[in-house]
């Protein structure tokens, strides 16, 4: 019996991991929708840095959100396209653009740990706890931070 509970309280969340600025992130996967290369993004007039534009996706108005800009780092200059991690918060369609889409890991919750003191404070606003990997950090992308900060630009 208790081999069952054990099995109950620690759970495992898959990771879409992404690159960002030379960081790893993680997006939980049960959040993320798809993974796309963004095509002819229209601009916004009047909104805040961190919207790169919005553009159609299969009949959908995404609007896609600069990680670097929300992350306070600068723009990309090696040339390559973004990609888009395509997220939904209340109804609406995002795509956060990210450097480099990696590849899905599987983590148990109980290795999820508080985001640390020294975490930059640009990313701990943004993170929702952090996991250790071999020789380096995966913050975890609260998605609704991320979004959230975005309707706050939006209505301002």
């Amino acid at each position: 019996m208790t081999t069952k509970t054990d099995e109950i309280q620690t759970g495992t969340t898959e990771y879409v991991t992404t690159m960002i600025g030379g960081q790893l992130f993680g997006l939980p996967i049960s959040r993320v929708q798809d993974v796309f290369m963004p095509e002819r993004l229209t601009r916004v007039p009047l909104a805040s840095s961190d919207v790169a534009g919005v553009l159609n996706l299969r009949g959908r108005i995404v609007t896609a959100i600069d990680m670097r800009s929300r992350l306070g780092l600068p723009k990309n200059e090696d040339g390559k396209p973004p990609m888009a991690v395509g997220v939904e918060l209340r109804g609406e369609s995002y795509g956060l653009l990210i450097d480099t889409i990696g590849e899905v890991l599987k983590l148990e919750d109980d290795t999820r740990e508080t985001n640390p003191v020294n975490l930059d404070p640009r990313m701990a606003k943004l993170a929702g706890g952090v996991h250790r990997l071999d020789g380096q950090l995966m913050v975890v992308l609260d998605v609704d931070r991320v979004l959230e900060i975005s309707n706050d630009k939006l209505a301002a």
